[in-house]
């Protein structure tokens, strides 16, 4: 019950409650950033894209915490949420300064993402990190095109883009150095067609 309760509360924190970072934001003070109109709601469509991504990665984390019995998992699960929190606040504070909202389904993409969380982690360990691995592999991937795609002059949202693949590549390795499993084929081309219908809705919703 102890563990449901901290899974509601961690939904609740997530989807309604403002992020608090525990590290600095990436952003240096002197990189000012100018942008046209049409870059900024191009630059705030991505970076929503970006928040959605952290949302779902703190309902696939607590999922997958909630349903081992590895207590060292679950301490590498715990804290690779909450360095996924500084992204959260990130992403959601840049979305302010370019005047623009997050998704307006989060609560979707929070459900969705705890249910492949806990069926994952019902499948053991090693497959639940398997999922780790492979879902921070096509995060970075998608995070390298998006500082493609950012505008050039938009110094803010490409310095926090830079530090969440550093952070993400991270992550992964971690969970391969876990002893996760490597996925079959089927499954990592479920998850990027899944993942590719919520970033092109995201984008816009």
């Amino acid at each position: 019950m102890d563990l449901l309760i901290g899974a509601v509360d961690g939904a609740l924190r997530t989807l309604f409650a403002p992020p608090r970072a525990t590290r600095p934001c990436p952003v240096l003070p002197a990189e000012e950033t100018h942008l046209g109109a049409d870059e900024r709601r191009h630059a705030a469509a991505l970076m929503r894209v970006n928040h959605v991504g952290e949302v779902c990665a703190q309902a696939l984390y607590t999922a997958q915490a909630l349903v081992t019995q590895d207590a060292q998992l679950k301490k590498h699960l715990e804290r690779a949420a909450r360095e996924e929190t500084d992204h959260l606040a990130w992403t959601e504070q840049r979305l302010r300064e370019l005047g623009s909202h997050t998704s307006l389904l989060n609560p979707l993409w929070y459900a969705g993402a705890f249910a492949i969380g806990l069926a994952a982690g019902r499948l053991g360990d090693p497959v639940s990190l398997g999922f780790v691995v492979e879902t921070e592999r096509q995060v970075e991937q998608h995070l390298q095109g998006h500082l493609e795609r950012l505008p050039a002059g938009d110094h803010a949202s490409r310095a926090i883009v830079a530090q969440m693949k550093d952070d993400e590549a991270a992550h992964g390795e971690a969970a391969l150095q876990a002893g996760a499993a490597e996925l079959p084929a089927i499954a990592r081309l479920a998850m990027k067609a899944a993942a590719r219908v919520m970033t092109t809705t995201a984008h816009y919703i």
